[in-house]
């Protein structure tokens, strides 16, 4: 749901109309801030467009769930005013965006928005294995726009609150009718059946939702907005408050406001514990760590409440957190669209640590999350079935699930990245190996620099990932842990010349080992002292990376025929080679090359160079090959 700072019952798809009579800015302002945003929607599209007149637009249609609007809106916003526009406007764009299932753009708004990078898809398929259950879902209504939601275990029946009294007077946000409550009976087909609604002392001319009920059914918790519009933070609202109502003989009776309750704030979707002793709700009262936080207030033995107590931020963010629901054993059900999810309110558990600690909450996955409003979930835990709300279809509507156990996969899987620029590296090679060091599988990365490996419970594993001219990165875990497994590893692999000063990568893209030149005497190719020091750095190296291969090449200066040059410096390449296997290195990562007088790194006029000349070119090379 959008918005319910003030008033929770967001609920329609509606086309855009535009009025016969021309309106002037003024008077689409005051629509606007009156919150009759159908109508102010049709006034501002008659307007200048403006940096405000568009982003009002763009909330008149957010708030209402028109998601292909507001980003038309939003997305002329930023295309002519971005440098002005405020930063919570971001999160609404990124939110409508990802509403129309476009999360390459939607992730981008929100990226800029949090000052770190989303990517919707890829954490949803993470969170999605992740959750213990799947969930099958079957919607409750053959009518799509009831506006059903609230939805709450009444003894053997529910309640839900829902637009479907028509002959009420027409709400100004969405021009639907006001929100009463009904309880039904659910058929074995998940469908609501013998709907009736609750009598007036309980449905009046404002609205009314979210009920919840003492075990016995004789104590009543809903939501009903207030009489008066009164101004809060500059506008002029009509808060939500929490009422109490008994059920005496066979009828409702005693509703009187709860006392948390107040002109000054909202509080809404009450939820009673099984043992009647806590009631939790949400609420933007002071003290909130967003625009709404969800709260509990202990219910005293002579019926009266304790200071709400905001439970904290492992909950409650900067955005929305609402519709709690508890299970008996403590753990916690609620929406929030403020914790990473897959667009707008998502559904998450977070479960019991001790009495006053939660776990960090985890998205139920896109089993159950839709990109657009999903919230209202409650749960029979006995029976693994329950009830949630969503707006996926344009309007509220109740849906009942049934809860699987997630099938087990034990998964690895990744990224391969230049551990300097963070570039994603396609084309390298990931290895997957067992603990006793055996090669399983290995994998090349595509263009998405990603990678995947199913593996096997209660193992370990090691992971290596290889690039030309990169020192390889390896990585252990294993799949010991209860339930699902998916390791998601950041394989940041550094390049041989990043991470030394003697590797350096030329124009050409070779990468040589720059050592001191090796000296050999006159028509020879043994080594001598000098030439062993150098050669001995070479070892360092090879050992200090075991995965390097190289090629040693021989030069020769133009003192003596074509032929006879090219023998010495295959003789001398070859020598040297020698020298590094003898020393502990591996022949099968060694190549000796010899060049003789073919690449000089002087071209002499008329082949009639110096002394110092004819020594530049006499010369071995090390080039990494991979």
């Amino acid at each position: 749901m959008k918005k319910i700072f003030y008033i929770l019952f967001v609920f329609c798809s509606i086309t855009t109309l535009f009025a016969q009579k021309k309106v002037s800015v003024k008077q689409a302002h005051s629509l606007f801030d009156r919150k009759s945003y159908v109508k102010a929607a049709e006034a501002y599209e008659q307007c200048e467009q403006s940096l405000k007149v568009l982003q009002n637009l763009g909330d008149c249609y957010y708030y209402n769930f028109q998601m292909n609007n507001a980003v038309r809106a939003y997305g002329q916003l930023f295309f002519t005013f971005k440098d002005s526009v405020k930063k919570e406007v971001y999160f609404r764009y990124a939110n409508a965006l990802k509403g129309i299932k476009d999360f390459d753009k939607g992730d981008k708004i929100m990226s800029e928005y949090l000052d770190f990078d989303q990517n919707t898809p890829k954490f949803m398929k993470n969170v999605t294995r992740n959750t213990p259950h799947s969930f099958k879902l079957e919607m409750m209504s053959k009518n799509k726009t009831n506006g059903d939601f609230g939805i709450a275990f009444f003894g053997e029946k529910v309640t839900f609150a829902s637009l479907r009294n028509a002959d009420e007077k027409a709400y100004g946000w969405n021009d639907r009718p006001y929100l009463d409550l009904f309880m039904a009976s659910v058929n074995d087909k998940g469908q609501l059946v013998k709907v009736e609604p609750f009598p007036d002392i309980i449905n009046t001319k404002k609205h009314e939702s979210n009920a919840t009920f003492s075990a016995d059914g004789k104590t009543m918790y809903f939501n009903r907005t207030g009489d008066k519009q009164v101004e809060v933070n500059n506008e002029r609202v009509a808060t939500v408050k929490i009422y109490k109502a008994e059920y005496v003989g066979d009828k409702w009776t005693n509703v009187k406001m709860c006392s948390f309750s107040s002109d000054e704030y909202s509080v809404q979707h009450p939820f009673l514990t099984k043992d009647g002793k806590k009631l939790y709700f949400a609420s933007d009262m002071k003290g909130t760590i967003g625009s709404m936080d969800i709260f509990v207030v202990d219910i005293l033995q002579d019926g009266t409440f304790s200071q709400p107590r905001n439970l904290g931020e492992t909950i409650n963010t900067i955005h929305r957190e609402q519709f709690p629901f508890l299970t008996e054993d403590g753990t916690l059900y609620f929406a929030s669209d403020g914790h990473q999810g897959n667009g707008n309110l998502d559904i998450f558990m977070s479960l019991k640590l001790s009495e006053t600690e939660m776990d960090k909450p985890l998205n139920l996955g896109s089993t159950i999350n839709s990109e657009m409003d999903d919230f209202n979930f409650i749960l029979d835990e006995a029976n693994d079935k329950g009830y949630f709300a969503s707006n996926r279809t344009g309007d509220d509507n109740l849906y009942t699930f049934v809860r699987e156990e997630n099938k087990l996969q034990y998964l690895v899987e990744g990224e391969v990245r230049d551990m300097k620029s963070t570039e994603l590296l396609p084309g390298a090679t990931v290895k997957l190996y067992n603990d006793k060091g055996e090669l399983l599988e290995e994998i090349l990365v595509g263009k998405d620099g990603d990678f995947t490996f199913n593996t096997e419970p209660n193992k370990k594993y090691k992971i290596m990932a290889f690039k030309d001219f990169y020192i390889p990165a390896e990585a252990e875990f294993d799949t010991s842990q209860k339930g699902k497994v998916y390791i998601d590893l950041q394989m940041k692999v550094e390049s041989y010349y990043d991470a030394e000063d003697i590797i350096n990568k030329k124009e050409d893209g070779t990468v040589l080992i720059e050592l001191e030149n090796i000296y050999f005497d006159l028509d020879k190719w043994n080594i001598k002292p000098q030439a062993a020091q150098v050669l001995d750095v070479l070892v360092g190296l090879l050992k200090k990376y075991p995965y390097m291969e190289i090629q040693i090449g021989s030069h020769t200066d133009t003192r003596a025929s074509e032929m006879y040059n090219l023998r010495l410096s295959n003789r001398r390449a070859a020598s040297a080679l020698e020298y590094l296997v003898q020393n502990g290195i591996d022949r099968k990562r060694l190549k000796s090359v010899g060049y003789g007088e073919s690449k000089p790194l002087i071209i002499c006029p008329k082949n009639d160079c110096t002394d110092s000349e004819h020594a530049t070119n006499r010369r071995c090379t090390f080039m990494i090959l991979k």
